[in-house]
């Protein structure tokens, strides 16, 4: 009978820890807005970037999850949208689906030229809570400064570009 019960707890844990989704890495997606729209279920960020100085080149928005081992680090991003920059009124929408309700942070770059790299006298950027950016950290704030949390429906946040 203990042996029986234990098997029924190890059971139930290897089920509960199944049912977690696993956060998987380096997706590219579309922008699509119906994800992040009235009959969606989440969880998903609705992220409007705000302070384009030029309707040109790419943008690209990232997010991560808020761990130090993984913000900003080179493969460790969950879902990526890069498109032509097209903003109305000074802005764009994005929806980023996430794996569960947690901490998270964004990225976005503004690749003005659209030439694929990061070029800080000229490209814009911003991270979700728009901290502080400077030439002295190089425009990366720490994950401290960049989490927030996203619930089980549709979180909306903005994201203010900056230019150095």
């Amino acid at each position: 009978m203990v042996m029986l019960k234990v098997a029924l707890g190890l059971m139930s844990v290897v089920a509960l820890v199944a049912s977690v989704p696993a956060m998987a890495h380096g997706q590219e997606i579309a922008n699509d807005l119906e994800r992040c729209g009235a009959s969606a279920r989440g969880p998903a960020v609705l992220v409007d970037v705000r302070g384009f100085v030029a309707a040109t080149g790419k943008v690209r928005i990232q997010s991560y999850p808020a761990t130090k081992s993984a913000w900003l680090t080179k493969g460790e991003w969950l879902n990526r949208i890069e498109t032509t920059v097209r903003p109305a009124n000074g802005g764009m929408r994005f929806c980023l689906p996430v794996p569960q309700a947690g901490e998270y942070g964004i990225a976005v770059r503004h690749d003005r030229d659209g030439n694929g790299k990061t070029d800080i006298s000229r490209d814009g950027g911003g991270f979700s809570n728009n901290p502080s950016i400077s030439i002295f950290n190089l425009g990366k704030p720490g994950v401290e400064k960049a989490a927030f949390h996203a619930g089980t429906g549709v979180t909306k946040i903005t994201i203010n570009l900056k230019y150095m």
